[in-house]
């Protein structure tokens, strides 16, 4: 059985655990990409992650650029990180963040040395980063050492009455054995916040929660904007899922049972213990796991209905679907066919057996089919025009 397996991850200087041990390029802006991907070119093993924002940001959007920035090299999968910019003030800034956890960090500025001499130091360094790495060794952890993220994508009917459901089975495990997990897309919860509300543990986590949501809502209403098509999305709607409502419900359907103990900005890290927090986040899937990966979250799970694709370079994403045509047409993403579940095959407490052994399989080493597809969607959030 799924509770019976021995499991292993990587522990952190800082006590966090991770199930990956990448030795990541990480460019601080658009312009040091190049130089990112060309240490990556010179040094295979390692991991570089161009993105394509970082310049002439400012206020809160720049701020949650750093937390991205820092959360990812941060993240408990990364064992160490070079850090390339364009400027040396920023490189360093970022470099300080993630050298909080004791990992090994440096930075190299691109500005009075070009791409050549750059390319050649980083190099050097992620050369010694990657052999020094390789001789971390896994060693036995249990469940809720590893903080799990989730969320939905290309959703369907036969995600709230399947896929959905098997997650929150997982959600609810994982927080019994001391876990923290990450829900988020707040314009998902549109008509059912209120049931989100209803579980946070306390008023102050309540009046936080309301607050992102109804800033939310003032920004769209603001625009004057119809979301039909892209809330819910024409794949939803194929699917069956006609109303923001009926698509809000398989979203929180996956959270589970479990009291909300927090309410957290974008990429921002959980420090009031374990449980579930809600994290303001896009619906849009490469944005949410990419800001989740950087709050620390070292698994993703992610029900499907209609297929979905998504994979992340630092936090591995188990997709599992319920719709038995999506299971089989495209079987290369799809990591759990709990299509059975529907079928009556089995009852939804097996089907979380049968995910747990998926997620404790892949918490051991086995490669995510995103990982395999070689999916590394890595995609930044953008609050304002660049200044």
């Amino acid at each position: 059985m799924a509770d019976e397996r021995r499991i292993t991850g990587y522990r952190r200087q800082d006590g966090t655990v991770g199930i990956r041990n990448h030795t990541v390029i990480l460019p601080v802006d658009d312009l040091s990409n190049a130089a990112a991907e060309a240490v990556a070119n010179v040094v295979p093993g390692t991991l570089a992650l161009p993105h394509a924002y970082g310049r002439l940001q400012f206020g809160a959007d720049l701020d949650l650029t750093f937390r991205t920035l820092i959360g990812t090299g941060r993240n408990p999968n990364v064992a160490s990180v070079v850090v390339i910019g364009i400027e040396p003030n920023w490189t360093h800034r970022v470099v300080e963040g993630i050298a909080e956890t004791g990992k090994k960090v440096a930075g190299y500025a691109i500005e009075g040395n070009g791409d050549l001499r750059t390319i050649e130091q980083a190099a050097r360094t992620a050369a010694s980063f990657l052999q020094d790495d390789s001789e971390n060794v896994r060693e036995p952890v249990e469940r809720g050492e590893i903080m799990m993220s989730i969320k939905c994508g290309e959703s369907d009917t036969t995600s709230g009455l399947g896929s959905c459901p098997t997650t929150a089975g997982a959600v609810d495990r994982w927080v019994d054995a001391g876990g923290t997990v990450l829900f988020g897309e707040t314009s998902e919860l549109t008509g059912g916040e209120h049931l989100i509300a209803e579980r946070c543990v306390n008023d102050e986590v309540r009046k936080r929660f309301q607050s992102i949501y109804d800033s939310y809502i003032d920004m769209i209403e603001r625009t004057g904007a119809n979301l039909l098509g892209s809330q819910p999305t024409q794949g939803n709607i194929a699917g069956g899922l006609s109303t923001i409502e009926e698509k809000a419900m398989g979203n929180i359907a996956k959270t589970g049972t479990k009291p909300v103990v927090g309410a957290l900005d974008p990429a921002q890290t959980p420090e009031s213990g374990p449980g579930l927090y809600f994290m303001d986040t896009s619906s849009a899937a490469a944005e949410c796991v990419t800001l989740m990966a950087a709050g620390g979250a070292a698994i993703h799970l992610f029900p499907t209905g209609q297929g979905n694709v998504i994979g992340n370079p630092i936090e591995p994403v188990v997709k599992l679907t319920a719709n038995p045509k999506t299971a089989e047409s495209m079987s290369e993403h799809i990591d759990l066919d709990c299509s059975g579940l529907l079928r009556r095959d089995y009852d939804l407490t097996q089907a979380g057996d049968l995910l747990m052994d998926v997620v404790d399989r892949t918490v051991n080493g086995r490669l995510t089919c995103a990982e395999v597809m070689g999916h590394r969607e890595f995609v930044f959030t953008k609050l304002y025009p660049s200044a």
